[in-house]
């Protein structure tokens, strides 16, 4: 097996070349770019859109498929955030958007769209007996958090190293904290995920350490008064979709009732790994889950919910409710046309599918990464993965900076210029779209650049 100091040279080799392919190849898109620089700071709106040189912009997407101004043509391995599981324009979703944007976009009052939804996911996630509706998984995350705040008049939330949970204060801290300003291993430090955020704010967060039990009961232990919730995703997603150890959540959700916590899921992401989210696979039961991506059939979305007493915090009928919820896009009907018509595709034969598919596929980078000799960590579950360039197992936030960030850069570009778009970050997923035929485009430009890696 070649050591990543022996392969990073060649990375940055390949690297270098394509950067200078992939920017002669994308005059309009370097053109648009800097158009957006312009009126928008750095060029986008959404912080994951850039990347160096310039990011390509999109013109279309038809199912599995990216196709940007310049005409360039790429395998979406990334559908926006793992947001697109039915792909660019399902004809479904298609359907009950138009039918829904005759009857009007937006109103005051109910229309039943919601009551609908609502009435799916409760049926689907055992652990949800109501729910309220935003316009993103940050907001879900949000009014969860402030539920749990309100519920045990404790001030603390734990949170996983790694996690993230959205941008607002409470859960930007201690997501991406470089080398030693995390302190500790397994007693990490909280850790300003932002400029702007309150030294307070920091303060009111414990971090705990991803798969360690061990050292989490011990952090808990010392904070357990003063914590009113733990958050965590049961396949932490910014670290490459590594799934919690069975024994870490279990026991972590043990945690959480033994000192009168309450236990937060965060399955804005994970929820389209099984019908009833990753809660069924793991046989767990949190108190509030948070929701977003899938749910909204493209549209933005996100959603949290739980047990009824918890929800009833925001009750109105009996006058104003203890938290107040406002939104004036909260269960907008052209989103929840789109989710209902999403999670009525989504059946029992579309999660084996997908998931079976994703199984498959990580074996064969693992695969390859061996007949190569070189050092490539495949995680995931189901439809998701990530490839990381490193020579030990991915666990934790900490093993994952020990990756590297050349090898995925070079990885990244290579792939742009052969029509793959792959996650930025790395991080990538499936949607039903695609068959055999994409997954083998995709692994044969992987080998591909293994071979140019090693040459």
């Amino acid at each position: 097996m070649r050591r990543l100091s022996e392969l990073e040279p060649c990375a940055q080799a390949i690297l270098a070349r394509e950067r200078e392919v992939y920017a002669a190849r994308n005059p309009r898109s370097r053109a648009a770019f800097e158009r957006s620089c312009r009126v928008l700071p750095g060029g986008v709106t959404r912080t994951l859109c850039h990347f160096p040189p310039f990011p390509c912009q999109s013109e279309r997407g038809e199912g599995c498929w990216l196709v940007d101004l310049d005409g360039n043509r790429r395998l979406d391995l990334f559908n926006c955030a793992t947001t697109l599981i039915l792909g660019h324009c399902p004809p479904e979703v298609l359907r009950a958007v138009e039918g829904q944007l005759g009857r009007g976009t937006a109103f005051q009052t109910n229309t039943g769209l919601e009551t609908l939804l609502a009435e799916m996911l409760v049926s689907r996630v055992a652990s949800v007996e109501q729910l309220r509706f935003t316009n993103s998984g940050s907001e879900g995350t949000l009014m969860a958090v402030r539920a749990a705040r309100t519920f045990t008049g404790r001030p603390k939330l734990a949170k996983i190293e790694g996690g993230y949970h959205g941008s607002h204060d409470s859960v930007e801290i201690s997501v991406r904290p470089g080398g030693s300003a995390g302190g500790a291993a397994d007693a990490p430090m909280a850790v300003a995920g932002s400029a702007g955020i309150l030294p307070e704010v920091v303060g009111s967060t414990v971090i705990l350490p991803y798969n360690n039990l061990g050292a989490a009961q011990a952090i808990l232990a010392r904070e357990a008064s003063q914590i009113a919730a733990i958050i965590v995703e049961p396949v932490l997603a910014g670290i490459g979709f590594v799934p919690a150890e069975p024994e870490f959540l279990v026991g972590l959700r043990e945690e959480a009732r033994r000192y009168g916590m309450l236990f937060i899921l965060d399955e804005v992401q994970s929820f389209r790994l099984d019908r009833g989210g990753a809660q069924r696979l793991f046989g767990i039961t949190p108190d509030l889950t948070c929701f977003g991506k899938i749910i909204g059939g493209g549209f933005p979305v996100g959603a949290f919910g739980g047990r009824a007493d918890l929800m009833a915090l925001f009750d109105t009928t009996a006058g104003r409710g203890k938290i107040p919820h406002a939104g004036t896009f909260n269960g907008n009907p052209i989103t929840m046309a789109a989710g209902i018509a999403t999670l009525e595709r989504l059946t029992e034969p579309a999660y084996e599918k997908l998931n079976g598919a994703g199984d498959r596929l990580r074996a064969r980078l693992r695969a390859l990464g061996g007949q190569y000799g070189v050092p490539l960590q495949a995680t995931g579950i189901g439809s998701l993965w990530k490839i990381h360039f490193a020579e030990t197992g991915i666990r934790d936030y900490r093993d994952a900076l020990k990756a590297s960030a050349p090898l995925h850069e070079a990885l990244f570009l290579y792939g742009l210029n052969r029509g793959l778009f792959i996650g930025p970050a790395g991080r990538d997923c499936l949607s039903l779209p695609m068959g055999e035929a994409e997954i083998e485009s995709y692994l044969g430009v992987v080998e591909a650049f293994l071979q140019a890696l090693c040459a």
